[in-house]
């Protein structure tokens, strides 16, 4: 992969909303904001989930692999962010560029398959509560969370070669506050559409498969909550589900519409706008979502923060 080619300059300039010099410190403080409170909620619950023993159980775990994507996702753009906003001179490195693409698509792509196979797990607890110590078996479960890492990393592999390698003619004006497929690919000064027709068959194996898995998983499980006769039960097993629902609804919504048209159609404001929303806002919101909707770590909440912050025994 010929990543260093001769079009490749040695930095990129990320416009962002440059110039619009009003929109600045509105953003900073809201990024700002948003970041504090994605590493607070992240870690919290990455603690709670490891500390405590009755959180230790197929969902807590897949949880926290996602509390460790949504920290690292949002690493991987904030703080370089932050720091453009406040400076006249907003660019990035090659190499920055590169390995902030990199990361940036791995991690995305791992959180597509990693909310199917949490889904996959729901189905199994609701549908086939007898059957689901034995197929969610400590085995099964880390092999399935390793198969959504390495995929993610290997499917960004070739997203980011086959963007990257293409003729940039010296660009280097990146319409965007950081290195994003769109946006580079806008650079190009070669026809982007078999490019684009390669990454749209890439987009559609890592969002609209998992998305589709996601859909039938929870149409099997609505039909099984139904049949319960239980309304606390029914009322249990769709507050836990509920919580996932709306994380998947938020993230895939957002990705399809970037990843799942040609960039040229793509609005240029509007597309940085999305991408900050999936890139900064919902990794702030997952850890809310989950830890507002959901008794089991509500309660462990009220068992070990006084214990992890004021060393309360």
């Amino acid at each position: 992969m010929n990543w260093a080619n001769e079009s490749s300059p040695k930095e990129f300039m990320l416009l962002g909303f440059s110039d619009r010099a009003w929109l600045q410190m509105p953003l900073f403080v809201v990024l700002l904001i948003s970041y504090t409170i994605t590493i607070f909620g992240n870690v919290s619950i990455m603690m709670v989930c490891i500390l405590d023993p009755k959180l230790h159980t197929p969902m807590y775990f897949f949880l926290t692999n996602l509390s460790i994507l949504d920290l690292c996702y949002t690493t991987t753009t904030a703080p370089h962010m932050l720091v453009n906003i406040g400076c006249n001179k907003k660019t990035i490195s090659y190499a920055g560029c590169v390995a902030q693409l990199i990361i940036f698509l791995a991690l995305g792509a791992t959180e597509c398959l990693l909310l199917a196979v949490m889904s996959f797990d729901r189905y199994v607890a609701v549908c086939r509560p007898l059957h689901y110590v034995v197929i969610m078996n400590y085995w099964f479960c880390l092999r399935m969370a390793a198969f959504s890492w390495l995929t993610g990393f290997g499917n960004s592999v070739l997203q980011s070669s086959l963007t990257l390698n293409m003729p940039r003619c010296g660009h280097q004006e990146v319409d965007h506050f950081f290195c994003e497929v769109p946006a580079l690919l806008k650079l190009s000064c070669a026809d982007t559409k078999p490019i684009e027709a390669e990454l749209f068959f890439f987009s559609v194996l890592i969002l609209l498969i998992p998305v589709t898995l996601i859909l039938i998983s929870y149409g099997f499980i609505a039909q099984a909550v139904l049949k319960i006769r239980s309304a606390e039960g029914r009322q249990k097993a769709f507050g836990t589900c509920g919580s996932h629902m709306i994380v998947v609804s938020l993230f895939y919504g957002t990705a399809i519409y970037m990843y799942l048209q040609p960039p040229s159609s793509t609005s240029k404001d509007w597309g940085k706008m999305v991408s900050l929303f999936y890139g900064i806002i919902t990794p702030m919101l997952n850890p809310l979502i989950y830890s507002l909707r959901n008794k089991d770590m509500k309660e462990a909440f009220k068992r070990l923060m006084p214990r992890i912050f004021f060393c309360k025994k």
